[in-house]
C-alpha cells in the first residue's frame, strides 16, 4: 500500500502546477518578448510553440511523475537505472535558482512597502541601484550584505520553508489556494485600471499591432520557444515532482492543457496591462511608447515605480497591488522549485520531511545571502543567465533526446496517461517530442553556444563569466552525476505504486 502525500483536489494540484509556472517571468519578461518579436503576430507561433512543445512536454512530465510515483532523481531512477542523474541535474538547477530567485522576490516586498509613501521618488533607477541596493562599481565585488534586503530575503524564506514543511496538502496546496487567486485579482484590478489611464491604447496598440514581416524569421520562432519552454517550468524537475502526489487516477492530458493555458491567459493579461501602462507613461513624458520598453528588473523595479508616481490617484494602493503581485508570483514559483530538492533529498537520504526542508532550504537560504550582497545584482544575472541557458534549455534537451529516443519509453508514458485521461494522445504527442522538441531546443543550444563563445554575457569580464556562470552551469552536472552513485535509502526504488517496468 502506497502512503506516499497526495493532493487533497484535483483543483489543488492544477492551482499549484499553476502557480509554478505563473511566476516573475509572466509578469516582466513576456510582453518585451512579445513586443520585440512582432506584436500581435508573435501570438501564432506562441500558440504553435505552446501546443507543440509546451503542452506536450507537460503532459510528459505529468506522466513521468504520475507513473513512476517519486520525484525526479526518483522517477528518472526507475525508468532506468542509468537515468538517475538526469533527475538530480534538474533538481540542482533547480536549488540554484532558488537561491537567487528568492532575493527578486524579497526586493518586491521592499518595494511593497516603498509604495505607501513613494519613497523611490523622481530617480527610480538612482534609487534601485545607489539607496537600496548600494550596488558596487564593478562586477565580481561583493561588498557586504546588504540590510535592506536581507530582512525581507528572511521574511521570504520563513514564509517558503513554513509552507513546505507543512507538506503538500496542508502547506503546498493550501498556500497556491490562497496565494494563486489571491495574485489574479490583484491584478486584474491593476490591469482593470490600467486600460483606463490615458495614453493606454496608444500602448496597447503597440503591443498588439502585428508585424508579419517578423513572422517568417527564424528568431520569433526561437523566442516562442523559448518562452513557452522557461515559461511553463518545464526541466526544473517540478512538474515530475508535483504530479508524482497525483492520486492514481487522475487526467494527465486535461490537467497539462488547463495548466498550459492558465499560464498563457495570465501572460497575456500581463501584456495588457503592462502596455497600458507604458502607454500612459510615454504620454506623460511625450515620447513615443518604444522609447519607454523595457523588460526584467529594469521594467519591474525602475519604469513601474515611474509609472506609479504619475499615476493620477491612488498612487500607494496601486503600487502596493503590483509588488503584492510580483511577490506573490514569485512565491508560489519558489515554493514549487524547493519542492523538487526536498523531495530528492527526503527519498534519497530516507529522512524526514522537517530535516530536508531544514538541510535542502536552510542552505539554499544562506547561499541566497551572496545575492543579497551590495554586488549581488550582478552574480544574479549572470547565475541566471547561465543556469537558464545551459542549464534548463539543456537539460529539457537531454531529457526529450534520452526518453524519445534512447530509452524509447514514449509508448509506455503514451499508453499511461492514455488509460486515466479523457483526451487521447495520438502521433501528434510522439511526433512532437521526438521531432519538433529536439530540433528547436537543439538549435537553441547550438545558437546560444556560438553566440557565448563569440563575445562574453553582457560584456562582463571573462574570469566572472566563467566563474559564476560556466562553472555553475558545469557544476549542477557534475554533482548531478555524484548525487546518482549513492545507493537510494531501502528498497526506495522497487517502491513505485504502478512501476510497470525498470530498466536493467
Amino acid at each position: 500500500m502506497e502512503n506516499r502525500q497526495q493532493w487533497g483536489s484535483r483543483a489543488g494540484f492544477i492551482l499549484a502546477a499553476a502557480g509554478s509556472a505563473i511566476g516573475l517571468g509572466n509578469i516582466w519578461r513576456f510582453p518585451g518578448v512579445a513586443y520585440e518579436n512582432g506584436g500581435g503576430a508573435f501570438f501564432f507561433p506562441y500558440l504553435f510553440a505552446l501546443l507543440t512543445a509546451g503542452i506536450p512536454l507537460l503532459v510528459m512530465e505529468f506522466t513521468i511523475g504520475h507513473k513512476y510515483r517519486g520525484s525526479a532523481p526518483l522517477s528518472f531512477s526507475r525508468i532506468h537505472k542509468n537515468l538517475e542523474w538526469i533527475g538530480w541535474w534538474q533538481v540542482l538547477i533547480s536549488f540554484v535558482i532558488s537561491t537567487y530567485y528568492a532575493v527578486i522576490i524579497a526586493w518586491a516586498l521592499s518595494y511593497t512597502v516603498f509604495s505607501f509613501n513613494l519613497k523611490w521618488g523622481e530617480d527610480t533607477e538612482g534609487f534601485l541601484f545607489k539607496n537600496y541596493l548600494h550596488l558596487v562599481d564593478k562586477p565580481g565585488q561583493l561588498g557586504g550584505i546588504s540590510f535592506n534586503v536581507f530582512i525581507p530575503l528572511l521574511i521570504v524564506w520563513l514564509v517558503s520553508l513554513g509552507v513546505l514543511y507543512k507538506g503538500v496538502k496542508k502547506g503546498i496546496e493550501l498556500a497556491n489556494k490562497i496565494f494563486l487567486p489571491t495574485l489574479v485579482v490583484l491584478f486584474l484590478i491593476i490591469v482593470l485600471r490600467a486600460i483606463t489611464l490615458d495614453g493606454a491604447v496608444e500602448g496597447l496598440n503597440v503591443f498588439f499591432k502585428p508585424n508579419w514581416d517578423q513572422i517568417m524569421s527564424g528568431k520569433v520562432w526561437i523566442a516562442a520557444y523559448s518562452q513557452i519552454f522557461f515559461s511553463l517550468s518545464i526541466a526544473f524537475a517540478i512538474m515530475v515532482t508535483y504530479s508524482s502526489y497525483l492520486p492514481k487516477n487522475s487526467d494527465i492530458t486535461n490537467n497539462a492543457f488547463i495548466t498550459g493555458f492558465a499560464n498563457s491567459g495570465f501572460e497575456l493579461l500581463a501584456g495588457i496591462g503592462v502596455f497600458s501602462a507604458l502607454g500612459f507613461l510615454a504620454q506623460q513624458q511625450g515620447v513615443p511608447v518604444d522609447k519607454v520598453v523595457s523588460s526584467g528588473v529594469g521594467l519591474a523595479f525602475v519604469v513601474f515605480p515611474k509609472i506609479i508616481s504619475e499615476f493620477p490617484a491612488f498612487n500607494a494602493f496601486f503600487g502596493v497591488l503590483f509588488f503584492l503581485s510580483l511577490a506573490l508570483a514569485g512565491l508560489t514559483s519558489l515554493i514549487s522549485i524547493c519542492e523538487t530538492y526536498i523531495a530528492g533529498i527526503q527519498e534519497k537520504f530516507g529522512i524526514s520531511r522537517a530535516k530536508s526542508v531544514l538541510f535542502g532550504g536552510g542552505l539554499a537560504a544562506l547561499l541566497s545571502l551572496f545575492f543579497a550582497s551590495h554586488g549581488g545584482l550582478y552574480l544574479l544575472d549572470v547565475v541566471d543567465y547561465f543556469i537558464n541557458n545551459f542549464g534548463v534549455a539543456l537539460a529539457g534537451f537531454v531529457e526529450v533526446v534520452v526518453i524519445a529516443w534512447i530509452v524509447r519509453e514514449l509508448s509506455n508514458l503514451q499508453q499511461h496517461a492514455n488509460s486515466v485521461s479523457d483526451i487521447m494522445l495520438g502521433a501528434w504527442w510522439k511526433i512532437c517530442l521526438s521531432v519538433i522538441t529536439p530540433l528547436v531546443l537543439g538549435y537553441m543550444m547550438v545558437d546560444n553556444i556560438r553566440t557565448n563563445i563569440k563575445e562574453n554575457y553582457e560584456g562582463y569580464a571573462t574570469w566572472f563569466v566563467t566563474s559564476f556562470g560556466w562553472i555553475v552551469a558545469l557544476a549542477v552536472i557534475v554533482i548531478g552525476i555524484l548525487f546518482s552513485f549513492k545507493q537510494w535509502h531501502g528498497s526506495a526504488v522497487g517502491e513505485a505504486g504502478h512501476t510497470e517496468r525498470r530498466g536493467g
